[in-house]
């Protein structure tokens, strides 16, 4: 008898955290389902030697292939439609990070396409105040569905098709074609800030797992998801930090990076850094602990962002300083991120161990306001959200900046501020006070820092990855009632 498969689309190394190194991959094995992981071509036999076992067949995603079609066919009408897409999710939840996105598309946008702007900031208009003026963008985009994956559909007829977006990336063609072949789509949120910062899917998806009744909420106002539609299932990603499977011994870590274990550990994670510089950010901090003007004798581990490893960018050049910053001043440290390879970037299943180490054994995290603000808080760490502006930003002619003091209001930041689950430093002087705070009080905020935990993750006992993985299959079974 032929065996029921599903499709995963791994198109990202949060991806492969996800469904390989949790246990969603277990659970729909563990339902008689074969698991068909479509990735990066260049890595499936990486990939393959690392998590291959029975009932799990690699493919390749064909990111070539996509590319080319996006940029050989209709490329001005798909662009608009992702664009629009993008951008016009109702506004019945808070748009300030969109409309930041928006800023900077007007801003950076060619002379031609400036042109255009006026009438895109109407369409965008109209898309968040109508759902009819929405159901009709999405409806456009199935003129464009290339049929790349017609072998692998008729090879391994799937009962499902699983992405880590709604269509978001280049999975979109992989959906739509599914759709177009009446096989089952599903989606799940693999990022805190996806639900308010992508909004309209980008093919037909017929359900979506995410992490929180706050992502849902997000999902059905912002993106009219039916609620029935959407399942609350955690971020399978994060039940290794609650089990403490990746965490290294705090010796260990500290010999690992030449650490102090006699002073405190300020760790720094880089964020953001497409719309503002993390340089003030960092040169304050490193200051502080070199010149021991703090509470108690400290230490700086900096963690570079993955873009300061885009070749030529600005935000590589970025990195450069903050490399010659820590060879400059004493206990001052830097890790940068391990990338899986290919076209799944630094965010990286490699670096868990790096990733959650730093932040057990921090005794004060900070960051401007990324994901690890969430992360840092499964590990009952103090967190500061360091929004120090650079005078003029980037200062490079045509790059949009915009001030980190202008950032509060975005969704997850918001949230993070209404929690009160740490403390937020405008200047350099509060920086200092916020982390004193911590150093002499380190339980300090710790029960909202729990609950915001609890209200952003729902599944604080590790089980996410099974009930996720659960879900799917039972979709892929037809079973999901």
């Amino acid at each position: 008898m032929t065996p029921k498969r599903v499709f995963i689309s791994a198109d990202h190394g949060l991806a492969v955290v996800y469904f390989l190194q949790s246990d969603v991959l277990p659970n729909l094995l563990s339902a008689g389902l074969e698991v068909v992981l479509l990735t990066d071509d260049g890595l499936k036999q990486q990939i393959a030697e690392r998590f291959g076992q029975p009932g799990l067949i690699v493919e390749g995603l064909r990111f070539a292939e996509c590319r080319r079609y996006f940029d050989r066919y209709a490329h001005s009408m798909q662009y608009w439609l992702h664009f629009l897409r993008w951008m016009g999710g109702s506004d019945r939840i808070n748009t300030h990070a969109m409309d930041g996105h928006l800023r900077q598309m007007g801003y950076e946008a060619s002379p031609r396409a400036k042109l255009f702007m006026p009438l895109v900031r109407l369409a965008v208009r109209r898309l968040r105040r109508s759902a009819g003026a929405r159901r009709w963008l999405m409806q456009q985009q199935m003129a464009f569905v290339p049929g790349l994956y017609a072998d692998l559909f008729e090879k391994y007829q799937p009962q499902l098709v699983i992405a880590s977006t709604p269509g978001w990336r280049w999975d979109r063609y992989l959906l739509r074609e599914a759709a177009q072949r009446g096989v089952r789509t599903a989606a799940a949120i693999v990022g805190w800030d996806n639900p308010s910062s992508y909004r309209l899917p980008g093919a037909p998806v017929d359900w979506v797992t995410c992490w929180s009744e706050i992502q849902k909420e997000e999902l059905v106002l912002g993106a009219d998801w039916r609620p029935e539609r959407v399942h609350v299932g955690g971020i399978p990603s994060y039940d290794g930090y609650f089990r403490r499977s990746w965490q290294m011994p705090r010796d260990e870590y500290f010999a690992l990076h030449g650490l102090d274990p006699n002073r405190k550990l300020l760790a720094y994670a880089s964020s953001f850094v497409t719309f503002a510089p993390n340089y003030r950010n960092i040169e304050a901090l490193a200051r502080l602990v070199s010149s021991d003007a703090l509470a108690q004798p400290s230490q700086l581990l900096i963690r570079l962002h993955p873009n300061h490893f885009m070749p030529g960018s600005l935000y590589e050049g970025e990195a450069q300083r903050v490399r010659e910053l820590v060879r400059s001043l004493p206990h001052v440290h830097l890790v940068e991120p391990v990338p899986l390879g290919g076209e799944l970037g630094y965010y990286s299943g490699e670096d868990m161990p790096e990733k959650a180490s730093m932040m057990a054994h921090a005794d004060v995290f900070l960051t401007v306001y990324s994901t690890m603000v969430v992360e840092t808080a499964v590990h009952d760490r103090p967190i500061v959200a360091v929004c120090l502006d650079t005078p003029g930003g980037w200062n490079t002619p045509g790059k949009f900046s915009l001030p980190l003091s202008e950032i509060g209001e975005w969704p997850t930041h918001q949230r993070f501020r209404a929690a009160q689950a740490g403390q937020v430093a405008m200047d350099e002087e509060s920086l200092k006070q916020a982390i004193n705070r911590y150093l002499l009080n380190p339980r300090a905020d710790a029960e909202a820092r729990r609950k915001f935990l609890k209200d952003e993750v729902t599944f604080t006992d590790a089980s996410a990855g099974r009930r996720t993985g659960q879900f799917l299959a039972r979709l892929a079974l037809g079973k999901e009632k």
